[in-house]
């Protein structure tokens, strides 16, 4: 796994990669494996993980998620970010290339072949 593509992410000069302790809990949820689990860990050493906020209902107009995916488009919003990675083509897969509210949102792919060296 450690040539995975996301891993890239990691080694992009000028890039800050930022998520939320809600982000996190649902990824670490959702990884079977303890070692997925463990890779993750050592990931989330070099990532600021912001705070979870109960406000994050209050989207924008024109913005209507789920309630498990709101908090992810908030923390983004809310936390300054620039670009929201998803793969979640089901709920942010309408808003892909768009920027809502100052975030654009991409999949991690699309955020990948524009940071080709």
């Amino acid at each position: 796994m450690e040539k995975a593509g996301l891993l890239r992410l990691w080694h992009l000069p000028d890039v800050d990669l930022v998520t939320s302790d809600y982000a996190v809990k649902e990824a670490i949820a959702n990884l079977p494996d303890p070692e997925q689990r463990n890779r993750l860990e050592t990931l989330l050493q070099s990532i600021t993980v912001t705070p979870h906020s109960e406000a994050s209902s209050n989207l924008p107009s024109g913005i209507h998620l789920p309630a498990k995916d709101a908090p992810i488009f908030h923390a983004a919003m809310t936390g300054g970010a620039t670009i929201l990675l998803t793969g979640d083509v089901t709920h942010f897969g309408r808003f892909f290339g768009k920027t809502v509210a100052g975030v654009r949102i991409l999949l991690p792919a699309d955020f990948l072949r524009e940071h080709q060296n």
